[in-house]
């Protein structure tokens, strides 16, 4: 089969946020039911999400609940009975949710869940950093962070196929403001294009009058860690999962998606590694590194659950300084991304020098200057330290 130009896939371009370019994917994906709790800056997809059930224009069932606890148990109570979810939260919702979670991936429900990046409190903010979802990595849910709109979209789709795979809960991430507000070209596909994609979820463990089971009973020591190894093999499988989802949404829409993305990686001495929006700012600092005649590349990641070994490997083979760029931090140890590639590297020979720099918290700007001052601190940088490196961290002359 030929793989199609995006210009002949049916559908109709449209300048759309992220918020609402998750609405239509929503709909676009025939969910059944989605349940929803308010908070900035994931709001506007809800919203839109309860005008299109309203209007009859989605013909889903919207639960409105009182706290984010409530949106995934009723995510959990319908995927148990066998229909496609949708739920979307932020920072402080995101860490109530957390509980549940651990409900969701342990039955084995296919759930799909847009986090938007939003920086934890205290302080309090609604800008954005990577610290809420990050925090939730040992729950069992796979996670994939967008860089743009038209990616969203995409990730979206893609999510429930490989969700309704493996039998496993997904969290598609974007940066809060930088793709939530901000509006971009995103083409839509027509609604019979995503149902050649994405067939209707038969999930074989829906609660059945006639055949009457229970969902996350009691398990004595005899029986749960076998649960557990069944869990983790599941999350081995998604690996290829996504790989083979990301060419077969290539293959039917015109562009294919890798659990990374190498930028300029092949000739290059040091190669930044990033996840979300940011890596659009990082790939025009590794052009403005090449015209300086720096061998500069970027790997950008999108699949970090399950975390994508082998490409990331691959990737950085040939290079000599890694650099990690975290929009989050482990507090006692290093950016999380960081500590990610550094265990993905271990044992690989020749192995890089590997650097940390911790960026952008709170919804602090990241420019081209930001990455550029990164790379013109590593001579000085020891890769032994450590401790991680802050840029862009002001601080008055008298410490406060």
């Amino acid at each position: 089969m030929s793989i199609p130009k995006i210009s002949d896939v049916a559908g109709t371009w449209k300048v759309l946020t992220g918020n609402h370019t998750v609405s239509h994917a929503v709909k676009l994906a025939r969910v059944d039911v989605i349940s929803a709790y308010p908070i900035t800056p994931q709001t506007h997809i809800v919203e839109l999400l309860s005008e299109m059930v309203a209007s009859g224009e989605l013909p889903a069932r919207f639960i409105t609940v009182e706290s984010e606890h409530s949106a995934m148990a009723a995510c959990i109570g319908a995927a148990v009975g066998g229909v496609r979810t949708f739920t979307a939260t932020s920072a402080q919702g995101l860490a109530l949710m957390h509980e549940l979670l651990h409900w969701a991936a342990g039955a084995r429900l296919p759930i799909v869940m847009v986090n938007v990046n939003r920086a934890m409190a205290p302080p309090w903010s609604i800008w954005t950093d990577q610290n809420d979802s990050l925090s939730q990595r040992d729950t069992g849910w796979m996670q994939v962070y967008a860089e743009s709109n038209q990616e969203v979209l995409d990730l979206l789709l893609m999510a429930y196929r490989v969700a309704e795979t493996v039998l496993l809960p997904v969290m598609v991430v974007l940066d809060a403001f930088v793709l939530s507000h901000t509006a971009e070209p995103v083409y839509l596909y027509d609604q019979e294009v995503v149902d050649a994609f994405l067939p209707s979820l038969d999930y074989p463990y829906k609660l059945d009058f006639t055949d009457p089971r229970s969902v996350g009973n009691l398990a004595d020591p005899s029986l749960y860690f076998e649960f557990k190894v069944r869990q983790e093999q599941a999350m081995q499988r998604a690996r290829q999962v996504w790989k083979e989802v990301g060419e077969a949404f290539g293959t039917h829409f015109g562009r294919s998606y890798e659990p990374v993305e190498a930028y300029r990686v092949e000739d290059a001495d040091t190669v930044f590694v990033i996840a979300g929006a940011t890596a659009t700012t990082v790939r025009v600092a590794v052009d403005h590194l090449r015209e300086r005649g720096e061998r500069v590349g970027l790997l950008k990641l999108r699949l970090f659950r399950p975390f994508p070994f082998e490409a990331v490997r691959d990737a950085l083979r040939g290079a000599s300084r890694v650099v990690v760029l975290d929009r989050n931090i482990s507090f006692g140890h290093h950016g999380i991304f960081f500590q990610e590639v550094k265990s993905a590297l271990y044992g690989m020979q020749p192995a890089p020098d590997m650097f940390g720099a911790v960026i952008g918290l709170g919804g602090r700007d990241v420019t081209v200057d930001t990455v550029l001052e990164v790379y013109d601190k590593l001579s000085a940088w020891d890769p032994t330290d450590p401790t991680p490196h802050f840029v862009g961290a002001r601080f008055r002359e008298d410490g406060a």
